[in-house]
């Protein structure tokens, strides 16, 4: 399963320059609804239109989200071995290997244009969802706009839901699509929104970048990541686009830990 709060950390910087600070007032006397129109107001201001406006319309406060984001821990801590040996498992890198021998010319393909080799891709869609078993069936709009609402970072989660009504209202994806998990991840390595506008591609060429369904969407889109955060192709496992994907120095060398087992070195 995903790291939420370190995806999070990760994502922000990247995302305070593809999303500018919103204005709407974080937890203002009139409460959620007010909160609501007034971002309502900014959206559109930034140029969101009618269909992505319309899925706030209706919209509640989720209390149990802004709880359960209050009361995150770290789960990083501890050794790294402790911390891989719940993550890097016999299982998991039994069944990338067999992804890696079924799927080798999409990621040949994905690999000569994004520069990112299938160990790594491999990976990273392991760990996050267990290769897409585990992606979340939530409504995400409730959360995103409840922890926008919340002013503890209502910044990131502003501008979040922003990329969300992007999402909807370029056609992506409808309101009804946008589930996963509760702080907004989407699809199979889990997007933030922000991540989704930004990375996400049509790599199968059905004219949709679907990021719950496509195999082929999810993995380029996640190439492009991280080729975005400059990885180099051939520079070897363990990169500083790692810190990109996710903060977490443990969670980078068990993404490095992966794909050299997937790829047949050792520990």
């Amino acid at each position: 399963m995903p790291a939420l709060p370190a995806l999070l950390i990760a994502a922000s910087v990247l995302v305070a320059s593809a999303f500018p600070a919103l204005a709407a007032q974080c937890e203002p006397p009139g409460g959620f609804s007010a909160f609501i129109d007034s971002f309502r107001q900014e959206a559109k201001a930034r140029g969101v239109g009618q269909r992505g406006l319309s899925a706030l319309n209706g919209i509640k406060l989720d209390t149990a989200t802004i709880a359960f984001d209050r009361k995150v821990r770290a789960s990083f801590k501890g050794s790294f071995e402790q911390f891989a040996a719940k993550r890097v498992t016999a299982a998991r890198v039994s069944r990338a290997k067999q992804y890696l021998k079924s799927h080798a010319g999409l990621f040949q393909r994905i690999e000569a244009q994004y520069g990112v080799p299938a160990p790594v891709l491999l990976a990273i869609w392991g760990m996050e969802t267990d290769f897409g078993g585990f992606v979340g069936n939530k409504p995400i709009l409730p959360g995103l706009a409840s922890l926008a609402y919340d002013c503890r970072r209502t910044d990131l989660f502003q501008r979040e839901l922003l990329a969300a009504l992007t999402i909807i209202d370029r056609g992506d994806m409808s309101a009804a699509e946008l589930k996963g998990a509760g702080h907004g991840e989407i699809g199979q390595t889990q997007f933030l929104p922000s991540s989704y506008v930004r990375f996400a591609v049509d790599f199968d060429g059905n004219g949709k970048k679907d990021l719950i369904r496509s195999q082929a969407d999810v993995l380029a889109s996640t190439a492009n990541y991280l080729r975005g955060y400059g990885w180099s192709k051939g520079g070897g496992w363990d990169q500083p686009a790692l810190a990109g994907w996710n903060k977490s120095t443990n969670y980078q060398k068990a993404i490095a830990l992966f794909a050299s087992k997937v790829a047949g070195g050792g520990s």
